[in-house]
């Protein structure tokens, strides 16, 4: 399977890419993160030979997009405003070939609501979960969902704004909470059982990443901060079960058109079935991410997948 990156890698030089703009940071809540992913991708790049150059994107990106010779672009941007379709949809108004997936697929797999709609609707498990915009609908949701729950905004990453709650007021709490980052804030039922999360590449499932923390669930402190979180590869599963487990985040993935790469989330219950979160389509590229985790795993190199998702882009998209 990587042998296929790898040739795809070894059958194009530096050249065949032209100029390439990174582009990173941005105004979301996640700028710190993708600040980090944009620099390490850079480094890739140039490292690689790559024409490559830096763009902390700010008010003045169209006029720096318009200004600057760029052949393609790679998106290092986490959140909305990268990650949501509208900077993809900016790019192809523009006629810059990108990394990752198209506007729509972008779109739906930031707003995590419609993404659990679209499963749903093809009979994919994704845990039970209500829509908070008020104290009334919190009341509801308890009754309906019972405890404990999960809440989160609906346009976030990086686990911003989420909390895992006990009770009806710490509900009500971190939905007040949640709503300050997003005014589309979604509960979930809470799915006990260890969780995993899975690259995809260019169509490819690369090896499942079991996750381990001491905290409440996998916050953004344990994703970028905390020096005990575990993470497992091999993941621990049979060799069956995790083969059942790629299938699944493929068939994720499709139902919402991805292309190029991502990366799944998914949590598994006492029960031993899978049950999906949400796909991240511009996932982070910094020293604790868990993609580059994940290649190194399956045998490719940070340089070497770097320039596995830029090929990706050059064949899409042309």
């Amino acid at each position: 399977m990587m042998a296929d990156h790898a040739q795809l890698i070894a059958n194009m030089t530096p050249s065949d890419f032209g100029r390439v703009a990174v582009l990173y940071g941005g105004k979301s809540a996640e700028r710190e993160v993708s600040l980090n992913s944009g620099a390490e991708v850079l480094r890739a790049l140039q490292a690689a030979g790559v024409d490559a150059f830096g763009i902390d994107v700010g008010d003045d990106l169209l006029d720096v997009l318009q200004r600057e010779r760029i052949d393609r672009a790679f998106i290092a941007l986490h959140g909305r405003g990268g990650e949501d379709g509208s900077m993809q949809g900016l790019l192809e108004c523009l006629g810059i070939p990108y990394t990752g997936s198209g506007v729509l697929a972008s779109a739906l797999a930031m707003d995590k609501l419609r993404t659990k709609q679209v499963w749903a609707s093809l009979g994919i498990a994704t845990p039970r979960h209500a829509v908070l915009a008020s104290e009334s609908d919190c009341f509801s949701a308890a009754e309906e969902l019972g405890f404990p729950l999960i809440v989160k905004p609906a346009h976030e990453g990086s686990s911003i704004g989420m909390a895992k709650v006990m009770g009806l007021q710490a509900l009500v709490e971190a939905w007040k909470d949640a709503s300050t980052y997003d005014s589309n804030v979604l509960v979930e039922q809470w799915i006990d059982g260890p969780e995993y999360t899975v690259a995809i590449l260019r169509d490819q499932p690369l090896p499942a990443i079991a996750l381990g923390t001491s905290h409440a669930f996998y916050d953004y402190d344990a994703k970028y901060l905390a020096s005990d979180t575990q993470y497992r590869v091999p993941c621990g599963l049979a060799p069956e079960r995790e083969q059942a487990l790629a299938e699944l985040c493929l068939r994720a993935c499709k139902a919402l058109g991805i292309a190029g790469w991502a990366r799944v989330d998914v949590m598994q219950d006492a029960n031993g079935e899978f049950w999906l979160l949400e796909v991240n389509t511009s996932p982070g590229m910094t020293d604790h991410s868990l993609v580059p985790m994940a290649a190194r795993a399956a045998g490719l190199d940070f340089q070497q997948l770097v320039l596995s998702i830029l090929a990706a882009s050059v064949a899409a998209r042309g």
